[in-house]
């Protein structure tokens, strides 16, 4: 008896994840066609669900932790299922029993940084503004314009802290009354949230809102798109509104207004890589691209997958928390792309996507051919 209890509430969570609408499934495959695992090994999210809804899943296995949230599969299929919310739903009754395969164990780690220190790195967090140290950054204040969030990966890792300052700089440029919440900011909770671990983000979205409100906050600007997808698509749901703002179109709103002047010539080959969370999810790729093409002298090639059909870097999803063999990194298959249009700079927005990325130059051996940059670091190198 022990053992049927999981299957039931799988069942019912599969339904009310919208499940049921399996059932119209054409079973035409186009998910696995275009799922980016299908570049590197077999894979079948529709046969994982289809599996689940009828209770013949086994939560302990590590395909259903595959899945990165990326977006492409819902936005070809075309019945409309809802593959993402069924794959989360799995997770979450894996989590709910501890079930955690051996690659996903770091998902568990990431679950404890984020109960104790508010960040999935277990760093400390008063030491969460120390990127912030000889710069121009104050805290925030009712009345400024602007809550820079800065986000857990660009607060700690050590290569992100590049990309922050580089918004700071801007922004103290385009003289923008902008401040930070420091040691009283929290994870947004995306990542935990699709890892399964909905109590862990509902008490993180809890006090990064009533942190908002205490301070007056109105506006938030963002640099990672998991954090703009949460607070603005997530966050309605504890009935709050705030405007949300990526750092790629506060940028080109800088610029279009005067505050920004690009002075300085880059002159390189520069393509873009758009972020499944910013693009797919969000519609957002014209001002990144509008961004970079008022750039003196940079010339702006596009990859073969580019726009809505960008590929996954396989962060997504808590993927950047799980171990992934070398030869099933889709970020080196991006890279591989942004060489073969002669790219010497591939630019993004995203701290999951730099990671990865920057482990693929390594892992590739193109470090003296191929920089991996933030757009706030292009911006800043032309002011």
């Amino acid at each position: 008896m022990e053992t049927v209890a999981p299957y039931i509430e799988i069942i019912e969570l599969i339904k009310e994840a919208g499940g049921e609408a399996f059932k119209l499934c054409y079973q035409c495959g186009k998910c696995d066609v275009v799922c980016p695992w299908n570049r590197v090994r077999d894979f079948s999210i529709r046969k994982i669900i289809k599996e689940a809804s009828l209770g013949l899943s086994e939560i302990e296995l590590e395909e259903i932790w595959r899945c990165t949230t990326c977006g492409t599969c819902p936005s070809q299929c075309p019945r409309g299922l809802g593959q993402i919310e069924v794959a989360v739903s799995l997770r979450k009754i894996a989590t709910q029993y501890g079930v955690l395969p051996t690659p996903v164990r770091a998902v568990g780690t990431a679950a404890a940084g984020l109960r104790i220190d508010g960040n999935p790195l277990s760093e400390a967090r008063e030491k969460r503004a120390d990127w912030a140290n000889g710069l121009s950054v104050r805290p925030f204040t009712e009345g400024m314009d602007v809550l820079y969030f800065v986000g857990c990966y660009y607060s700690y890792d050590p290569r992100l802290k590049k990309a922050a300052v580089a918004t700071a700089n801007i922004l103290n440029q385009a003289g923008v009354d902008f401040g930070i919440l420091g040691t009283q900011e929290n994870c947004c909770g995306e990542s935990i949230r699709k890892t399964g671990g909905e109590e862990v983000f509902r008490t993180l979205a809890k006090d990064n809102i009533k942190a908002f409100i205490d301070h007056g906050v109105k506006k938030v600007l963002v640099s990672s798109p998991h954090c703009y997808e949460t607070f603005k698509n997530e966050y309605p749901e504890f009935m709050v509104n705030f405007e949300i703002v990526h750092i790629s179109q506060y940028l080109l709103e800088l610029i279009n207004q005067g505050k920004l002047e690009l002075s300085r010539e880059y002159r390189k080959k520069v393509t873009y890589h758009d972020p499944c969370y910013l693009g797919r999810h969000n519609g957002i790729y014209d001002e990144p691209r509008d961004v970079l093409r008022k750039v003196p002298g940079l010339e702006l090639v596009e990859m073969s997958e580019c726009r809505e059909a960008s590929l996954c870097c396989g962060g997504g999803g808590g993927g950047i928390w799980m171990e992934t063999p070398k030869e099933e990194r889709f970020s080196n298959l991006r890279l591989e792309q942004a060489q073969a249009v002669g790219a010497e700079v591939l630019v993004t927005s995203c701290p999951y996507c730099i990671t990865n990325f920057e482990e693929s130059r390594l892992t590739l051996e193109c470090e003296d051919v191929l920089e991996v940059k933030d757009i706030t670091e292009v911006i800043q190198d032309v002011i």
